[in-house]
């Protein structure tokens, strides 16, 4: 069920029938570990949309003239994070068998994995790019599989070897860095090796996720688990823009 009582963001001006983008809000944050309130994000998100413009000088391009709808956020349950995956996969498989592309607001991270099961079902051969300042490929975050810690070994276990690229990534446990070398494509502190990887992909299906911690806490204080020596904002636009 979705909670449509909620502000749109700015831009999303056409019927769902009619759009390209179908965004959604997911507003979970049951296993956060450091600082909570993820789940009030995708309404501030949209509320704070309206200090923006729909033009884009940065890529000379208004929102106005894409086709974007705003079908509001997921009515999701506390406490169960097995319910909160289904309830996500159920909406995204809805999206995708309509033939439009999903884009989902946490939330904290592990809502991805709702996503990527729906993927999966779709496009079995496709690829993840992953921006964030955390690993998250730990087996389990104190006992607990799901969770916003280890929902990329999560993934992995959808997609395989080698169809993981991560960027950005600055912070996890030395075993999950070693557990990297062989499974992920992994690529510390910054965005190097993106435009490789993205020639690469050309033609393939990608799920694109980003977790805002891959900014410095100096620039987006605002997250759950902040990591000094992120990127800048505008190393995050330019990379985004590839």
């Amino acid at each position: 069920m979705l909670n449509k009582n909620v502000v749109n963001f700015i831009g999303c001006d056409s019927e769902y029938e009619d759009a390209k983008v179908v965004l959604f809000g997911a507003p979970f944050d049951s296993t956060t570990s450091y600082r909570p309130g993820t789940r009030f994000a995708s309404q501030t998100i949209r509320n704070e949309s309206y200090g923006l413009e729909t033009y884009s000088p940065y890529k000379d391009k208004d929102m106005e003239e894409g086709a974007f709808f705003d079908s509001g956020d997921l009515e999701l349950p506390i406490g169960d994070s097995e319910q909160v995956l289904h309830k996500i996969t159920e909406r995204v498989n809805i999206i995708l068998e309509d033939g439009k592309i999903p884009f989902m607001i946490g939330g904290e991270h592990l809502v991805t994995l709702g996503s990527v099961r729906a993927i999966a079902k779709k496009y079995p051969e496709f690829h993840i790019i992953h921006f964030d300042a955390h690993t998250d490929l730990r087996e389990d975050y104190l006992g607990v599989k799901l969770s916003h810690a280890s929902v990329i070994r999560r993934c992995w276990e959808i997609v395989g070897d080698g169809r993981i690229h991560q960027f950005g990534i600055r912070s996890g446990e030395r075993d999950e860095f070693l557990w990297a070398t062989i499974h992920t494509n992994m690529h510390k502190f910054n965005f190097d090796g993106l435009k490789e990887t993205v020639e690469k992909l050309k033609g393939k299906p990608v799920y694109f996720t980003i977790d805002l911690d891959v900014l410095d806490p100096s620039i987006f204080p605002g997250t759950g688990t902040p990591e000094a020596g992120g990127v800048t904002f505008m190393e995050l636009l330019e990379a985004v823009h590839l």
